[in-house]
């Protein structure tokens, strides 16, 4: 890994768990992700728990999207075939610029994990409004791949030559560019 910048820059990040039949309590990977993004420096700005219901899943991204304390929005759960899952078909549509690349790149580490099965994800994210949302599978596992091998880099400024800081917050180095 390469270096953009000598400073590292937290930011804010909500977590939304998307489950007909988890609870907060029971929520082990939205827990993995606030332990993840809490040991890399970010701050936990809200957690939510959601069913999987399109409006409301809708409804609580786009508040986070419009309030300019949240930078990144991760969200763990509804990205599978079942007739329930309804994650990709309730967010793609707030998405300024969809972040193809990060779907691929989960697809394919997973397969280490899950075998051809990791063609069933529709692990995707997108940027609105200068806010990153990233959706992942709902178990921990999944969220775990992502967070190591592609988020814990893409969240830290000190990533080069490319990283999301600099599409998340204003006078961040520019993907490319040395301080």
């Amino acid at each position: 890994m390469a270096h953009n910048s000598s400073e590292f820059i937290p930011l804010n990040i909500a977590v939304l768990t998307v489950s007909d039949s988890r609870t907060l309590d029971t929520d082990s990977s939205g827990q993995y992700l606030i332990e993840a993004l809490g040991n890399a420096g970010h701050r936990l700005i809200d957690r939510q728990l959601q069913a999987d219901d399109i409006y409301r899943l809708r409804a609580s991204v786009s508040g986070w999207i419009a309030d300019p304390q949240v930078q990144v929005v991760l969200v763990t759960g509804g990205t599978g075939f079942t007739g329930r899952d309804s994650t990709p078909e309730a967010l793609t549509p707030l998405f300024d610029k969809q972040v193809d690349g990060f779907g691929e790149l989960f697809r394919q580490l997973s397969v280490q994990d899950i075998g051809t099965s990791a063609l069933q994800s529709r692990a995707l994210a997108g940027l609105a409004n200068r806010t990153l949302i990233v959706c992942m599978p709902g178990s921990t596992g999944a969220c775990r791949t992502a967070w190591e091998y592609i988020l814990a880099e893409q969240l830290d400024s000190r990533t080069g030559p490319c990283n999301f800081v600099q599409h998340v917050t204003v006078n961040a180095p520019v993907c490319g560019t040395r301080s």
